[in-house]
């Protein structure tokens, strides 16, 4: 790797890192930038699952403030992503390279337009059963399969299992978008860590890879967590789903 391949990852790691803590779509920045500087793909997916462990930590670490707020919920999302990423990181491994090309993009193009419209279809919904049912603040068991379900695709892939995350926690829960945006953070956060474990024992990585990744993503995801707390709602949402969009057209073509 040159001084300005070196340069380049670093960089996308520290993007990556911001992607992380507020849209949700970090990998669509690191994963070409590996691919660009040589990796081959399967090598190239797992080292930037590990880089960018660092930087879903960080970011936690600054949305702690939030994640406190409701402890059952971030023990839930914690528990069921994790146990989604040791299936999808193990999928990673036994699967051939490419297998869920042709539907990663609708996957994520579906999940960025209910981002969008939960804030409408939540109204109808409430409207028609009644405006004085009890707020949702714990994980239903749908919720909950859901979230595990995001968690192999992060283990497996990742890239958009913020916006997968947002969407699946928006239509569960009754919370405010800010706590959401820590709890998809966390998520990807559990996800990268169970995958990371089992990549060390079991994968091909490229460490050098790894580590000017970290170092960029560890910054970039703590100071994503300042940004994304301050975001107001509507522009949040409508960045990570214009983030998603994105992704869906960059997976496309």
């Amino acid at each position: 790797m040159t001084g300005g391949e070196a340069l380049a990852v670093l960089a996308a790691g520290l993007g990556a890192g911001i992607l992380t803590s507020t849209v949700g779509v970090a990998s669509l920045l690191s994963f070409p930038v590996l691919l660009a500087v040589g990796l081959p793909p399967v090598v190239a997916n797992a080292s930037n699952t590990v880089g960018l462990t660092p930087g879903a930590l960080s970011g936690s670490l600054g949305y702690r403030r939030e994640l406190r707020e409701h402890p059952r919920i971030t023990a839930a999302v914690l528990i069921t992503c994790a146990a989604g990423a040791v299936a999808g990181a193990l999928l990673l491994l036994v699967l051939p390279p490419g297998v869920f090309e042709a539907v990663v993009p609708w996957l994520i193009l579906v999940t960025s337009v209910l981002v969008g419209i939960q804030p409408w279809l939540s109204r109808r919904v409430r409207a028609r059963l009644g405006a004085d049912l009890p707020d949702r603040v714990q994980m239903s068991p749908t919720t909950a399969a859901w979230a595990t379900l995001t968690g192999v695709y992060g283990g497996y892939f990742g890239a958009g299992s913020g916006v997968m995350m947002m969407a699946v926690l928006g239509f569960g829960l009754d919370i405010e978008l800010r706590i959401i945006n820590a709890l998809k953070t966390l998520a990807v956060m559990a996800a990268n860590v169970v995958a990371t474990i089992i990549f060390v024992f079991l994968a091909d990585l490229d460490w050098l890879a790894i580590a000017l990744l970290a170092g960029g993503s560890v910054v970039g995801g703590y100071v994503g967590s300042h940004i994304g707390r301050r975001l107001p709602p509507t522009l949040l949402r409508s960045l990570v789903v214009i983030a998603g969009l994105t992704a869906f057209v960059l997976l496309l073509s």
